[in-house]
């Protein structure tokens, strides 16, 4: 079902229960009101034909000869007088007896003074009436059609007006639903119109301050994210190919000259050199791309364990020692109180690439190739600083350091993809640590990660 049509229905029955509610209150209070009128009518018209009889010493005769010339209807009253001895001294018509008096309602009236009660469509009334001295019962009983048949108009009148109140109340809840879900149909028509080739548009409305416009604001900051990650793809992809395709043709035109004539022994090797070092990039820059893959993967993907900063920083110095041993490599450690500084929940494999890829960037940028880490600890946090001290970055370069494929001033110095510092903030992020950069030109860069240990 629809919100319109579910906040139509809700709204028509919130209105209906109240006008229910309403009606309700109305027929029970005037049918209240009714009853105790009649009650109070029926011993006026039984006082009055008491006194006619015990006053004016009207026989009973007489007074029942009026009673049958009256009667006609179940709205004459039928009045009866007895002692409080139960004997009769007047009743209006024997013989018919709308209420049959019983001992036990003579003994109820004298000890209650006065009762009412239905019988049937009848009301009754039974009062103790003094007189002279003399106490006397006294009782009346009578329909009350004119009172029922305004009861009866007064029902059909309420549930008419009910039933057309919700027919208008539904109507104008159908009108006040579409006009109040018009912008979130106006927007839906317009979210309808973006597609990935027009991620540019914005949804309007989203200047105002109600919900409404709170939703327009949401979706335009998603758009902005998917625009953004488009063209982060988009850009990704184009670097991808641009690296890609400089070693594969710097590889093809090297094996296409040395094929093209006969030449030395020499020159054949250094040809399958230049070869190899063109692949080897191609190697480089593909695991590049997976680790990069890797560390994009949703956390709840990536298997998680206690581990060693220590081991893991030990191991990827080793690594890269091993594939450069020309490298320095200072690893510096305070001295902790606890094991638990060091440990950290996290996937080895990952921070072991970021930080060889933070070793690395520290040694290829210094001469002599030589960087410095020192691990700290602060509080909940484990704190390694990758210091060097080679050509440092440009206060240009600091702001992008960590865009993929981004190569700074320093580009002619080292070889590089630009994928490995990018790499490393994703690792230390996704192991929800942080990552700060401070570097100086000619005065070497210092790389500072922060790691929640356990």
């Amino acid at each position: 079902m629809k919100i319109r049509n579910r906040l139509t229905l809700l709204f028509t029955g919130m209105i209906a229960a109240l006008l229910l509610l309403f009606a309700w209150v109305v027929y029970v209070s005037y049918s209240h009101d009714r009853e105790d009128e009649y009650y109070k009518t029926l011993q006026q018209q039984a006082v009055t034909k008491a006194n006619l009889l015990l006053d004016a010493k009207v026989s009973p005769e007489v007074l029942q000869l009026i009673y049958k010339n009256t009667a006609g209807s179940r709205s004459q009253e039928e009045v009866a007088v007895y002692d409080t001895a139960f004997n009769l001294l007047y009743h209006d018509a024997v013989n018919i007896d709308k209420v049959k008096e019983t001992r036990q309602m003579i003994e109820e009236i004298i000890r209650d003074r006065e009762i009412t009660f239905h019988a049937g469509r009848l009301q009754v009334v039974g009062f103790l009436y003094p007189h002279n001295g003399t106490d006397y019962i006294v009782t009346a009983a009578a329909e009350d059609e004119y009172g029922l048949r305004q009861l009866q108009h007064l029902f059909r009148t309420l549930a008419i007006t009910f039933l057309v109140a919700v027919v208008f109340v539904f109507l104008a809840a159908q009108f006040f639903s579409r006009q109040a879900l018009k912008p979130v149909s106006d927007m839906v028509d317009k979210v309808e119109d973006i597609t990935a080739t027009n991620l540019d548009l914005r949804l309007a409305g989203a200047a105002g301050k109600d919900e409404i416009a709170e939703l327009a604001q949401t979706f335009n900051r998603m758009l902005d994210r998917l625009e953004q990650s488009f063209d982060a793809q988009k850009q990704f992809v184009s670097n991808i190919s641009h690296e890609l395709r400089t070693p594969l043709t710097a590889m093809m035109a090297e094996l296409e000259i040395t094929a093209s004539r006969d030449r030395p022994a020499e020159e054949y090797r250094q040809s399958m050199r230049h070869a190899i070092a063109d692949a080897q990039r191609l190697v480089k820059l593909s695991n590049s791309l997976l680790d990069l893959a890797k560390a994009s993967y949703d956390p709840s993907e990536i298997n998680f364990r206690e581990i060693r900063l220590d081991e893991v920083l030990m191991d990827a110095r080793s690594a890269i020692l091993q594939a450069h041993p020309e490298y320095k490599i200072n690893v510096v450690f305070e001295e902790a109180d606890d094991d638990d500084m060091v440990s950290v929940n996290g996937n080895e494999y990952l921070l072991k690439v970021a930080f060889i890829n933070l070793l690395e960037n520290g040694c290829k940028f210094s001469t002599p190739p030589e960087t410095t880490v020192t691990v700290t600890w602060f509080k909940a946090h484990t704190i390694l600083r990758f210091a060097d001290t080679g050509i440092g970055m440009s206060k240009e370069d600091l702001p992008h350091i960590f865009t993929p494929f981004y190569r700074g001033d320093n580009r002619p110095y080292a070889e590089g993809n630009g994928i490995g510092l990018s790499l490393a903030l994703k690792i230390v992020r996704l192991h929800k640590g942080n990552i700060s950069v401070v570097s100086k030109t000619g005065h070497g860069t210092t790389f500072t990660v922060e790691l929640p240990h356990i």
